[in-house]
């Protein structure tokens, strides 16, 4: 039997699987966790990944290895290839005045037009302008720049010599300085918002390329963590949602979408096709916050919640507790409306704070079929999918049935499916799905006065979306 490994690297912890690469099926994992915070030293990522390669019984059985990880984030390396600071993540959103200016400066629709996306405060251009203009110490010792996986990649690899980091075009299209379409860095743009562009980036591998070996494991080329997580779940048209740390709603497609507003995103996914994307910053973490302001635990959250009625009498979560991305709101914060005396209920609150957090990422579903991803089907993961009620609510605020695939570490999954194909372009991955327990549905009467009254609440927020 050959073994490859599959190595998350997100915001909150390091996860690892190792399968057979004919079948997909698991045969061990490990895990460790990532220190918060939106900012971070990489070597806690290398203590972390060290940590769960020791807990999942190590990699020495194993033909190939990806590495799939968070994405956006800006890793600054020296000429020594030493960090020159702690990496910023994607949910840090002190770039958001770099991103405002970087989008009037070259104007949305050249940004979607040249490389599919608008700047928001997420992706590594904005981080690299912040960088330039706020620590210009800091950006005139960088030598190169790279994601989190690449980062990690290249450790695994165990050569310092910055020209061997690689990068895959699913992370690199998340950039802002990569073109999915002509497969090509804009050197134009890194110098736009770096001031340089003589700092290196990573080379971009092919979909079965992989940067050759370490110590005796394939290193396969890794992937941005929705990219990874589709090619696990190989859903085929269905829209998936994923609620972990952020909320994405994401489908493939054959062509990049054009979306001068920003809310959708046109990556590239982990083959050769493109991914459209709209992300919220906000997701599993405001049912959490909800429970800590009730004092309960989540599954007590969840209780109450489903005690209540559809609508919450009336109360409204708007669950910007970290700023947002969708819409564009960096500096909002999260809020309470539409309470009376008679509905200011545990119940009530609880179940509004799932509604607000579904009908937050329900916009960026309305989006992609706005431009023209037709939702044929919702799938739910993510931490926060395993909520009953996060279940059954889900179709009152989608106007659809929902299926939750089982439970399982889909973006490891995805990187371990990668580390297959590396191994040999006609690797048979095509049966993995099927050792796969089927999806459970969920099934609910609409309620679109949810959505109305979200809207209503959230539309006070807008005119902060307005660069001035």
């Amino acid at each position: 039997m050959t073994l490859v490994a599959g190595i998350d690297s997100s915001t909150q912890a390091c996860k690892l699987v190792v399968v057979d690469a004919d079948t997909g099926r698991p045969v061990r994992s490990g895990r460790a966790p990532h220190p918060p915070g939106t900012e971070v030293d990489p070597e806690q990522w290398w203590h972390a990944l060290c940590a769960a390669i020791d807990d999942a019984g190590g990699l020495d059985d194993v033909a190939a290895v990806s590495v799939a990880g968070q994405q956006h984030g800006m890793v600054a390396l020296d000429e020594d290839g030493r960090p020159v600071r702690d990496a910023l993540l994607w949910n840090d959103t002190r770039s958001a005045r770099a991103a405002a200016d970087l989008t009037r400066e070259l104007g949305a629709a050249e940004w979607a037009r040249q490389v599919g996306i608008v700047p928001v405060a997420s992706f590594t251009i904005t981080k690299l302008r912040w960088l330039a203009e706020h620590e210009p110490e800091h950006a005139a010792r960088t030598a190169a720049i790279c994601l989190p996986h690449d980062w990690l990649t290249w450790r695994l690899r165990g050569d310092r010599d910055l020209r061997a980091i690689t990068t895959d075009r699913s992370d690199a299209s998340g950039t802002g300085y990569y073109d999915s379409l002509g497969n090509a860095y804009r050197h134009e743009l890194l110098e736009l918002a770096f001031g340089r562009s003589d700092v290196l980036v990573p080379r971009v591998l092919g979909v079965h390329e992989s940067t050759g070996s370490a110590a005796h494991y394939r290193l396969a080329a890794g992937a941005g963590d929705n990219a990874a997580a589709m090619l696990a779940l190989d859903c085929g048209s269905d829209t998936v949602i994923s609620l972990g740390t952020s909320g994405v709603a994401c489908a493939t497609t054959d062509q990049r979408p054009f979306d001068p507003s920003g809310i959708v995103a046109g990556f590239a996914d982990a083959t050769d096709r493109h991914l459209a994307l709209a992300c919220t910053l906000n997701a599993a973490r405001v049912l959490e916050v909800a429970a800590g302001m009730l004092g309960v635990d989540l599954h007590r959250l969840g209780d109450l919640a489903l005690s209540a009625p559809p609508g919450s009498q009336g109360v409204v979560f708007v669950p910007y507790l970290e700023g947002e991305r969708t819409p564009d709101l960096p500096d909002a914060t999260g809020a309470l409306h539409g309470l009376t005396g008679a509905n200011a209920t545990p119940a009530n609150i609880a179940r509004a704070a799932v509604e607000g957090m579904l009908c937050g990422i329900a916009a960026g579903v309305d989006a992609l079929a706005e431009h023209g991803i037709g939702v044929t089907g919702i799938r739910i993961t993510g931490g926060a999918a395993a909520s009953p009620a996060v279940r059954h609510i889900a179709p009152t605020i989608f106007g659809m049935p929902v299926a939750v695939p089982p439970a399982a570490e889909y973006v490891a999954l995805g990187a371990a499916r990668q580390a297959a194909q590396a191994l040999s372009e006609n690797h048979r991955t095509a049966q993995w799905a099927e050792h796969l327990d089927p999806p459970t549905w969920y099934r609910a009467p609409v309620a679109p006065g949810i959505r109305r009254r979200h809207r209503d609440a959230c539309a006070h927020y807008l005119p902060r979306s307005t660069p001035s």
